[in-house]
């Protein structure tokens, strides 16, 4: 019998313009702003019965390469981006089933405030909402609030460590059975089952209780991406969700086995964690279609070199325009996203912004026909013992959704690999219908 899997989808490029420059781009220079492609995605994914939805966010108009932001402005790269709670909510008008984490930085808000707004996303969907945690990496977000850098990286873990502590006493500051909804009596709430947190820390503190009742889900869902020591610490002690990223499927094996040993001596139940391994699959009819799909990629890479150095020092906080493309990497310090800098040590620069989606493992490089892709994914989730597999597309289109939800998640139904309807009505109820492993 098949492993059965979950399937998300992580929105790189978050509340933003989406395949501005393709044919099969949305159509006008304001459509973005409606959030018409990205509710015609969530609808795609609740079709074919994925767990969530993940929206991507940012806050600043970077200015990493180059010390400028004509880069970013110019590609439209990480930058514009609209606030992703209020499209989530959009979402959710617009859908019945289908979960939707939204990303809300510890660095950009105070956990009273955040713990509020996640709670009303969960009350909104019946119990669909999840946070996606985030610390802050570059330093262009922590100077539009203030700040002229982000704390050192473990100690924005610890900070976020307080944060979430905060966030989740609030959450549970009103009793389960709190509210009485009691006419005759004239009693809206018990008061002695409302309770004030009274929380003094190093970094905040919140008298609570939160203002509104528990949402249905009681506690949202939490979602993380920690792939560094620390972040891993972070994820085994919060997460229910975690983005998963590695070179190899040993690699990812070893990630899952980590952050599951270090979830059960916190004394958490392994299994109600969900690592979700990222993929972003090249499907077509044919599998020289594909393969056609993947060499027009690496070309647009190859000509557009500008865009994907850029990219690389906005996630790093390191200004790439300073290397040689054709030198190779050393040792790397960032105060960014360490997993994915730890990655370019040994290549040149080229090699990393030329090779685009493509994989040195073999087994993760995804391009062919829907069935083939399929029996890929089959087995890698086999082989890691994972839990799903999280799609991005860099540049997302109406075209590629369908060829994602309507060509190969069919074919992994039909594999088994993964569910055919929805066996719950909540987002935890989703990842709890079955484990990896």
């Amino acid at each position: 019998m098949a492993k059965k899997v979950h399937l998300g989808w992580f929105l790189s490029g978050g509340f933003g313009p989406k395949s501005w420059r393709s044919p099969f781009g949305q159509p006008d220079p304001w459509s973005w702003g409606r959030g018409e492609l990205i509710i015609d995605l969530a609808r795609a994914l609740e079709r074919a019965s994925f767990d969530y939805l993940m929206l991507e966010d940012s806050s600043s108009v970077p200015y990493t390469y180059q010390g400028k932001q004509d880069t970013y402005l110019r590609y439209a790269l990480a930058t514009p981006k609209l606030e992703p709670s209020l499209l989530a909510a959009t979402i959710f008008r617009e859908t019945e089933r289908l979960g939707v984490i939204t990303t809300l930085s510890t660095a950009e808000h105070h956990p009273f405030q955040l713990s509020r707004i996640v709670n009303t996303l969960d009350h909104l969907s019946g119990g669909r909402a999840g946070w996606n945690i985030v610390t802050g990496s570059n330093d262009s977000g922590a100077q539009n609030f203030g700040w002229e850098r982000h704390l050192p990286h473990d100690e924005r873990y610890d900070r976020a460590d307080e944060f979430t502590d905060i966030v989740v006493r609030l959450w549970e500051s009103w009793e389960e059975d709190a509210v009485l909804f009691d006419r005759e009596g004239e009693w809206f709430a018990d008061p002695s089952k409302v309770h004030p947190i009274d929380y003094e820390g190093k970094w905040f503190s919140s008298r609570g209780p939160l203002s509104a009742p528990r949402g249905p889900q009681g506690r949202p869902v939490i979602c993380q991406a920690g792939g560094s020591p620390r972040g891993r610490a972070f994820a085994a002690r919060w997460a229910e969700t975690i983005v998963g990223s590695a070179k190899s499927i040993d690699k990812f094996r070893e990630y899952r086995d980590d952050v599951r040993r270090q979830a059960e001596a916190l004394g958490r139940d392994p299994d109600t964690i969900k690592i979700l391994f990222q993929v972003s699959p090249i499907v077509d009819d044919t599998e020289k279609g594909a393969q056609l799909k993947r060499d027009r990629e690496l070309e647009d890479n190859r000509s557009h070199l500008d865009a994907r150095l850029a990219n690389l020092s906005r996630i790093s906080g390191i200004d790439f325009s300073q290397f040689d493309l054709d030198e190779r990497i050393g040792k790397l310090e960032s105060n960014g996203h360490q997993t994915l800098v730890a990655q370019y040590e040994g290549r040149t620069l080229r090699e990393i912004v030329e090779s685009g989606r493509r994989k040195s493992d073999p087994a993760l490089d995804l391009v062919g026909t829907p069935e083939q892709v399929a029996e890929q994914l089959a087995e890698v989730a086999e082989r890691t013992g994972g839990d799903g597999f999280l799609f991005s597309a860099t540049e997302l289109s109406r075209k590629y959704i369908a060829e994602i939800t309507d060509g190969l998640v069919p074919e992994l139904q039909r594999l088994g690999v993964t569910r055919t309807r929805y066996g719950a009505d909540t987002l935890r109820g989703h990842l709890n219908e079955f484990n990896g492993g």
